[in-house]
């Protein structure tokens, strides 16, 4: 009894304290590379190079007084952060890093599926704030989010058709001999595009609009509260780029050993984390007209052509001889 409850407390901490870390360096490595990007230095008073800031801007956030406005919604205002953060590390569970929390048999489809709750999230922060801001900012973010999910979609019903499989150790089982970025080279770059716009990053961050919105759904949360959705805003980047790097960039290769299968599956994913901080230093943020014109005039178009096309191969090679 006692060890069951040890396995069932110990089991998920073993893959959110690992998270929570990564997040809180991944945050550093943002602002030390857009830093020597504009040529000038990132954070480096805080301890050696700087590595300590992460974990001083964590401190000062938590220690700080939680302000909310007088007429946001209690409840709804401090339960919608801690939603944001709880969904963003829930959804790391059937990632094969080299073998998955949960082995689930529809493993893609729970993360579509626990990616798309995050709209309520945003949502509900934007509602509860009380605030003109912060509710035209989450209905952007709303309407982004669930744009985007559609391309997304297409684009793995696309790769299962080559996979045969919905879980994603049988990803590692189909690249053993090729990368499916070699045949679906067109899937990957509007999946990585897409990837950007669901996590709301430059050049699609419209949800914060400095400019117009003074940072959108959030504009109203401090401290604490405001820690979390930082945390959940960066856990699903690393989660977004794990993901990607499953679908499209290569086996995980467990017969050499579990170690070997981790870093190599890390070290792909930290690459393609670094593309969205160059990204983020090389682009201007989009109009919404672009963003909603990419989406439903673009990549809906190109990935139904590409689906039915995926789909219509097997066909067309079933009479041909062996």
């Amino acid at each position: 009894m006692i060890h069951s409850i040890i396995t069932l407390v110990l089991n998920p901490l073993c893959f959110i304290v690992p998270v929570l870390l990564a997040v809180a360096f991944f945050t550093l490595i943002e602002r030390k590379v857009l830093g020597y990007m504009q040529l000038r230095k990132g954070p480096n008073i805080v301890g050696p190079y700087g590595l300590l800031q992460p974990i001083a801007d964590g401190v000062k956030l938590f220690i700080k007084e939680p302000v909310r406005p007088s007429a946001a919604s209690p409840l709804l205002f401090i339960l919608t952060p801690t939603l944001a953060l709880t969904l963003a590390l829930i959804l790391w569970a059937p990632i094969p890093a080299p073998y998955p929390m949960a082995d689930l048999n529809l493993g893609i489809l729970f993360i579509l599926a626990l990616s798309s709750l995050a709209v309520y999230s945003i949502l509900g922060s934007g509602w509860a704030s009380n605030s003109k801001y912060a509710l035209i900012g989450a209905l952007r973010a709303v309407a982004q989010t669930i744009s985007y999910e559609v391309s997304l979609g297409l684009i793995l019903l696309s790769v299962i058709i080559f996979t045969g499989g919905f879980t994603l150790q049988m990803f590692n089982y189909t690249q053993e001999s090729i990368w499916l970025i070699a045949p679906a080279w067109p899937l990957a770059a509007m999946w990585f595009i897409s990837t950007l716009a669901e996590t709301n990053r430059a050049p699609f961050d419209l949800t914060e609009g400095e400019s117009e919105l003074v940072s959108g759904f959030n504009v109203e949360y401090a401290a604490g509260p405001f820690a979390l959705f930082f945390l959940a805003e960066y856990a699903n980047i690393l989660l977004m780029n794990t993901l990607s790097t499953t679908l499209f960039l290569g086996a995980a290769h467990t017969m050499i050993s579990p170690e070997f299968s981790s870093a190599n599956l890390m070290i792909k994913a930290a690459l393609m984390s670094f593309c969205f901080l160059w990204v983020r230093a090389s682009y201007p943020r989009f109009r919404y007209d672009q963003l909603m014109h990419l989406i439903w005039k673009n990549f809906l178009p190109v990935t139904l052509a590409l689906l039915i096309w995926h789909l219509a191969l097997p066909t067309a090679f079933a009479g041909l001889p062996p």
